[in-house]
């Protein structure tokens, strides 16, 4: 059962905490690993190194966007594929992420938790709700 009352403000910190995990991790590429290291990373993996830039701006700006709840569902929705590369990078890893390049777990939560964002909605003090589908009026006889 949900609690319609509070139901917004648990959206609203699934918001934030996704949005706050987006900037983090973006500016850990940007300013820990560097964009030089984290296009080598990637080319290590196997993927073009040319994907640094977009995947490090599509976390900050994405994140922001969830953040502050701009056509957040939307973006969490746009970001599900980052997710999901990283779970696939992450997988052969191992369960837990402090292993040797990281688990596949905390990927796999992102992803379920940008999935829940899209599912449940922005909630309360969004900027600019998205909201998914139309509404369907009935005809009137």
């Amino acid at each position: 059962m949900i609690d319609n009352r509070l139901a917004p403000y648990g959206a609203l910190g699934l918001r934030i905490a996704l949005g706050v995990m987006f900037i983090a991790h973006a500016y850990l590429k940007l300013v820990i690993f560097t964009p030089a290291g984290f296009a080598g990373f990637l080319g290590q993996v196997g993927l073009p190194s040319l994907l640094a830039w977009p995947i490090m701006l599509a976390e900050l700006l994405g994140g922001l966007a969830i953040l502050f709840g701009f056509y957040g569902r939307y973006v969490s929705l746009a970001l599900l594929p980052v997710l999901l590369g990283a779970l696939a990078i992450h997988a052969p890893n191992g369960w837990v992420f402090n292993a040797p390049n990281g688990g596949w777990e905390y990927p796999a939560f992102l992803a379920l938790a940008a999935l829940a964002h899209v599912l449940i909605g922005d909630g309360a003090f969004a900027l600019k709700p998205a909201r998914l589908g139309a509404r369907v009026q009935p005809a009137l006889a």
